[in-house]
């Protein structure tokens, strides 16, 4: 039987989505401690930070799902795009704002003459994680809601059960799976993130990897990421046994409330909102209004641009024929979920394993082309995502009449299939370019000496204590993270 001309290019790009986890295993074999007190402390600010994360998410989460989902509100489809415009700023820029803004001689003091509580370790980096995550949870439990048949609350309503109580004993017991898949997500990302404990000044795994890589102790960051590893390989498998529960479609919920209880309704959130989008936004005009443009050096936007380019080009050459062969067979679907790995992998784990592969290949370390890897590891799920659904969608038999009217594989492939999964390789492109601008660890780990993103500026701006000078890149990471969450709402539109 002739394999799919696919496979040998996923086979390559699922074996090279392995090695990072090799190079661990490699590296942490030399390592003296498996495990010690000082793990046990980071283990248990890492789980706690998770856990805070995850209940704030679904406290936030939960019922503005219920009002995107459910009640009559003016400007309906724009209160969605302001409720999940949180997604829209990295969560180590919320974390730089809002440590700059609270606190003794913060800017609100400064500007106010309040002395607020500062903004820093186990509760500050809780707050800011889940002032940039609880979309997550809205998303999902969103779609849930909306896949409901409003009969069964009718009914409930009927026999003189109040709307509260449907609520709780009717909606939320059919949602469940919606609300866990939210939070698992929440998870993930919070034990993945490194720029917001590192700023808040709390040691998690991320964190003190990054201090040991810094230390040269190399073999030590590797054990403590190869122990993260376990832990977010073992969400990820309650992710995979999550499952949507479906339901006939039928008429759906409306709830038409009075006017008193619209403005109490948006009173409650309207604090998490100023939070996560207006005070960071506030705090970069006004920087930019007293620092000016004179600082700064356009050619770091040029070298995210170039590096991220880069990798966006590659990565949906990659992920052409990983995508074909999900569609060509079993073992192509299981070549396309190795892929998968390196989305599962945290950033800093990710450039620790990288790192020491480039000191294996010296002409490799310290190069862009390394970092590029990094980005194309890390990201190539969302291009092989894009790419699959696109083709998913392609009506087959276009193909075949194109190969019985005489047309090679290639001719076929590049007259027919091509352009019309152009628009699902251009969004994935758009979304691994986006996703590289705003990645901050592995880009701090392996960027070349000199090379200079607009997230590592950010960084080091935050290092330095020039705050000030974070207005343009902060910014402009705000508005490249709002065209993903742009393409990545659009492509929920298309998809319903």
């Amino acid at each position: 039987m002739r394999l799919p001309a696919s496979y040998p290019m996923a086979l390559l790009a699922a074996l090279v989505a392995l090695t990072p986890v090799y190079v661990l295993l490699t590296l942490a074999s030399d390592a003296s401690n498996v495990f010690d007190s000082h793990n046990l402390a980071i283990l248990g600010n890492t789980l706690s930070l998770m856990v805070l994360t995850v209940l704030g998410s679904i406290l936030i989460g939960v019922p503005l799902a219920f009002i995107s989902a459910y009640v009559h509100v003016p400007l309906k489809k724009m209160w969605l795009v302001v409720f999940a415009a949180p997604l829209a700023i990295p969560s180590y820029i919320g974390a730089f704002t809002l440590y700059a803004a609270f606190g003794p001689g913060g800017e609100i003091n400064q500007l106010f003459g309040i002395v607020t509580p500062p903004m820093y370790g186990l509760s500050g980096a809780a707050i800011v994680m889940t002032l940039y995550t609880f979309p997550f949870v809205m998303l999902t439990t969103r779609s849930s809601l909306l896949s409901l048949d409003a009969s069964m609350v009718n009914a409930a309503r009927t026999l003189g059960m109040s709307m509260t109580m449907s609520v709780f004993k009717v909606i939320l017991p059919r949602v469940v799976n919606g609300i866990a898949a939210g939070a698992l997500l929440v998870a993930l990302y919070t034990l993945s993130d490194f720029g917001t404990p590192a700023m808040m000044r709390l040691d998690t795994f991320t964190r003190v990897i990054y201090v040991e890589y810094n230390a040269f102790g190399l073999n030590r960051a590797a054990m403590l990421s190869l122990q993260l590893m376990c832990i977010v390989g073992f969400l990820l498998f309650l992710e995979s046994q999550i499952k949507t529960a479906t339901e006939r479609h039928g008429r759906p919920l409306i709830l038409f409330p009075k006017p008193w209880q619209v403005a109490a309704l948006f009173a409650t959130f309207a604090p998490v909102l100023l939070l996560a989008i207006g005070l960071p936004l506030a705090i970069f005009s006004l920087w930019l209004a007293r620092d000016g443009l004179a600082e700064f050096d356009f050619s770091i936007a040029w070298h995210s641009a170039y590096a991220s380019g880069i990798a966006a080009l590659v990565a949906v050459i990659v992920a052409i024929p990983v995508a074909h062969a999900a569609l060509s067979g079993k073992a192509g679907r299981i070549m396309e979920r190795i892929t998968y790995f390196g989305f599962g992998i945290p950033g800093v784990v990710m450039g620790t394993a990288l790192v020491y592969a480039g000191l294996q290949l010296p002409m490799l370390y310290q190069t862009l082309a390394l970092l590029v890897i990094a980005y194309v590891l890390r990201f190539l799920p969302l291009a092989v995502g894009s790419v699959r659904t696109s083709t998913e969608h392609m009506d087959a038999s276009l193909v075949k009449s194109a190969r019985v009217l005489g047309a090679s594989p290639r001719e076929a492939f590049t007259r027919i299939t091509l352009p019309l999964t152009a628009r699902g390789i251009v969004a994935g492109a758009a979304l691994v370019f986006l996703e590289s601008m705003r990645e901050l660890e592995a880009t701090l780990l392996l960027g070349p000496t000199g090379f200079e993103t607009l997230s590592t500026y950010l960084w080091r701006v935050y290092e330095a204590g020039y705050f000030g000078r974070a207005a343009i890149p902060g910014l402009l990471l705000v508005v490249i993270s709002a065209c993903g969450l742009a393409i990545m709402l659009s492509g929920e539109k298309r998809s319903n």
